[in-house]
Parts: structure tokens; sequence; C-alpha cells
């Protein structure tokens, strides 16, 4: 009799895994669809918002147009491909919503190919988004490194941008050619990707918070030359500081907790098939991407005040010469272009 209860005891626990197991397998809830569809409409409009507003700066003058188109592009990129990822559904990438391990070229699991083309499609929207600030910092970098070392040599900050992207496509290039050759699962894919992200969110809040230390001095600086007030530029540099810093911190918080979580499960059960409840990623994918969105658009509203003014607005550039007879400051420029426009207001750093 003993022995009939503790083999039905051992049955049921054994059903009870497997059942706990497809729950924690559903292909996606009611909720996630919904909640993709909701994504996916948003990231649509911003990238609507993107093209349009990137058509429509090419009809102003001016040679500071490319950086801007640059900086629209990039919006476009991302969004878009955003988009793409939200709106197919989960079911069509793999059959569980949540990560899964899979090998390349494995025959029993036939979908790698889909995931792997997943997990490649959101690193592309991921290198898209971060080059944006990577684009933002580079200028900002050039710009203070010629008010403060007026006379050193200055490489283009185009050719700065584009060498610090290619190194990220290459940690991409070679994180997917290591899954292809199987030295690791998609789960290693996934986590390259998180550790490389969390770092490069973490050098964005140190690089940005210098930055804007720097820059609040060189505005504080112009203002007491020219007798004028810079307060609202400095706020305007805290505002962007502060708003930049959160969505980064944020973003190094979820890469690197996602990170501890897949090594840890992986070193606790040798894969992260069920690392992740429906819960748990539900909430990871929603702030992920919905602080995404708030600095996309954060980044349209400050690039929206760029020609609406006689003064250059953007990312943290431009200056206005006076004609009252105040001092001259000496003029920035944005790689080879000087963004210099005439305006009747005293001499000042806009930002």
């Amino acid at each position: 009799y003993q022995i009939v209860t503790m083999v039905d005891e051992l049955y049921n626990s054994s059903v009870a895994r497997k059942l706990q197991s497809i729950i924690s397998q559903v292909p996606e809830t009611v909720f996630e669809f919904y909640s993709d569809g909701v994504l996916a409409t948003a990231f649509l409009a911003t990238a609507i918002a993107a093209a349009k507003r990137m058509s429509s700066s090419r009809s102003h003058g001016g040679s500071e147009t490319t950086v801007v188109t640059a900086f629209y592009s990039l919006i476009l990129l991302t969004a878009s491909l955003r988009t793409i990822w939200f709106i197919i559904p989960g079911t069509v990438w793999s059959p569980y919503y949540t990560p899964h391990a899979v090998m390349a070229f494995d025959s029993e699991h036939p979908y790698w190919i889909m995931q792997f083309l997943e997990i490649l499609l959101l690193g592309a929207g991921s290198l898209c988004l971060f080059s944006i600030f990577i684009l933002i910092l580079v200028y900002w970098a050039d710009i203070l490194k010629k008010y403060f070392f007026p006379g050193a040599r200055r490489s283009k900050p185009m050719v700065t941008f584009f060498v610090l992207v290619a190194v990220l496509l290459v940690i991409q290039i070679l994180n997917a050619t290591l899954f292809l050759f199987r030295d690791y699962s998609s789960e290693g894919m996934i986590l390259v990707n998180s550790v490389t992200l969390s770092l490069v969110s973490i050098v964005c809040v140190c690089e940005i918070t210098i930055f804007s230390h720097r820059f609040r001095t060189v505005l504080k600086t112009l203002g007491d030359i020219n007798q004028v007030s810079t307060e609202s530029q400095v706020k305007r540099i805290v505002w962007i500081t502060v708003t930049g810093n959160l969505f980064f911190f944020t973003r190094a918080f979820l890469e690197t907790i996602f990170a501890i979580l897949l090594v840890v499960y992986w070193h606790r059960n040798g894969t992260v098939a069920e690392a992740f409840s429906h819960s748990v990623w539900d909430a990871y994918i929603i702030l992920k991407h919905w602080s995404e969105l708030a600095i996309l658009g954060l980044m349209l509203y400050i690039l929206q005040s760029r020609f609406t003014s006689n003064g250059v607005e953007g990312a943290g550039e431009g200056l206005n010469i006076s004609k009252h007879g105040y001092q001259t400051v000496p003029q920035t420029d944005l790689g080879d272009a000087d963004l210099v426009t005439e305006d009747p207001s005293p001499s000042t750093l806009s930002v």
C-alpha cells in the first residue's frame, strides 16, 4: 500500500511539473497580444513622424541639414525595426513567447532560424537607438573640445561616429557567427546583447553627465562675458541630462538584471528555457520599449525647434552672433559646417 501511495505521489508530482511547464510556455497570452499591438502602433506613429520631419528638414537651407537628417534617419530606422518586430505575432518567431534556448541547425527545432532572425532584428533596432545618442555625444565632445582646447586638432565627428558604431556592429556580427558555429545557443546571443547594451548604457550615463557639466560651465562663462542670462539654456541642458540619464539608467538596470538572471538560471539548470515567466517577461518588455518610445519622442521634440527660430537649435550646439558690440566668442561648428546665424540678441550658446 505504501509503495502504491509513493508511486501515485511521484506520478502526480510529475504530472504537475509537466502541467506547470505547459502553462509557463503558453505561446502568447491575450494581454501580450494587445500589448504588442499597442507598442507596434506607437512605434509606427513615431516612424511616420520621423519620416515627415526628415522630409521637411531637407527643404531648409544650411549645411546643418545633413546632421539633422542623420538624426531623423536613425529615429526612423529604430522605430521601423521595432514596429516590424511588434507587428509580427510572437508565434511566428517561436512556439514560445518567452526566451527559449535553441542551437543553430538543430533538426529537432526547425524554428531556430526564425528565432535567430528575431534576435538579429532586435539587435539592429537597439544598435540604431544607441547610435542616436552616440551621434549626440560625438558632436558634444567636438564642440566642447573646440571651446576648452581651441588650438587642438579635432577629428571629424562623423568619422568618430562611424568608428564607434562599427565596433558595436562587429560585436553583433561576431555574436551571430559564434551562434551559427554552435559555440553557444540562442541564450548566449541574448546574454551577449544584454551585457553589451548594459555596458554602453553605463558609458552613456557617465558621458552625458560629464558633458552636461562642461556645457553648463561654457554657458555660464558666455553669459558673464556677454552680460546676458543663459538660465533658460542651462535649464534645458539639465532637463536633457536628467531625462537622458533616466533612460540609460533604466536600460542599464534592465539589461543587467536580465543578464544576471540568465547566468544564474543557466548555472543552476544548464538552460534558460524557463528562466522567465510570462509576467516577468511582460514587465521587461513593457519597461524597455515604453522607455524607448519616451526617449524617441523627446528627441523628436528637441529636433523640432531646430528650424523654428532664427537661432540654430538642436542637439546641443549653435551660436547666435551679436550685432550690439558684445565680445565675440569662437564660433561653434558642427563637423565642417559653421552653424552661425544672425540674431539681434547677444552672443550665446544655444542648446
